[in-house]
């Protein structure tokens, strides 16, 4: 694996982490009620979720790789187009983080597991790793030794993703919804997914 590879990969990673999803809003939805001891336990919680669903989308990716040369381009362009599908949701979004504060008092443990299922046992996840990480795959490389990268380097992104989030929320609640603010960041993360997606599958046309 080349380290622009690895680059894209991260680049891209950080974008597709901070649109506000189910888990995001689960994550300020804790925060705005429970302030900054949210924080830890949802970033946790986020981080294990998507180990388990990436590991479990590695067998879908590995089955691919096996499958055939002509299975895994098809699907990494439908990857590329699945970026520039979000992108384009995304600028489209309303200008209204739906996040209710949640103020009845929860323990960490309970936090952190919740995160973990909203996370994990989402189907979309598992779908979308699927889509996305081929992408970034070398054919002739190691699988696993690329995978194990490319897990570690999500998995520490997502977790400081989630940790700013519940921060910021605890913190900056009157940012958090204001509509202005969340309109300019939908339309910026919008746009930069749809220049990954076409930068995307104009490199991999070029191979």
């Amino acid at each position: 694996m080349i380290f622009e590879t690895w680059l894209a990969f991260a680049a891209a990673s950080a974008v597709l982490l901070i649109i506000p999803g189910p888990t995001i809003l689960l994550v300020v939805s804790y925060a705005l009620g429970q302030g900054w001891r949210a924080a830890l336990p949802m970033a946790f919680g986020v981080a294990l979720g998507d180990f388990t669903a990436m590991t479990l989308s590695m067998l879908g990716i590995g089955a691919l790789l096996m499958a055939s040369a002509t299975i895994f381009t098809i699907v990494k362009w439908a990857g590329a187009a699945y970026l520039v599908y979000l992108g384009v949701k995304l600028f489209r979004a309303g200008a209204v983080l739906d996040a209710q504060p949640r103020r009845d008092a929860t323990a960490a443990g309970k936090m952190l597991g919740h995160a973990w299922l909203v996370t994990a046992l989402n189907p979309k996840s598992i779908t979308f790793f699927v889509a996305f990480l081929p992408q970034f795959l070398d054919r002739q490389g190691d699988f696993w030794l690329q995978m194990a990268i490319f897990e570690t380097t999500f998995l520490a992104l997502a977790f400081a993703n989630a940790l700013g989030y519940a921060l910021a929320a605890s913190r900056a609640r009157a940012v958090v919804g204001n509509p202005r603010i969340v309109s300019i960041f939908n339309r910026t993360g919008g746009t930069l997914l749809v220049g990954a997606g076409i930068a995307t599958a104009v490199s991999r046309s070029g191979q």
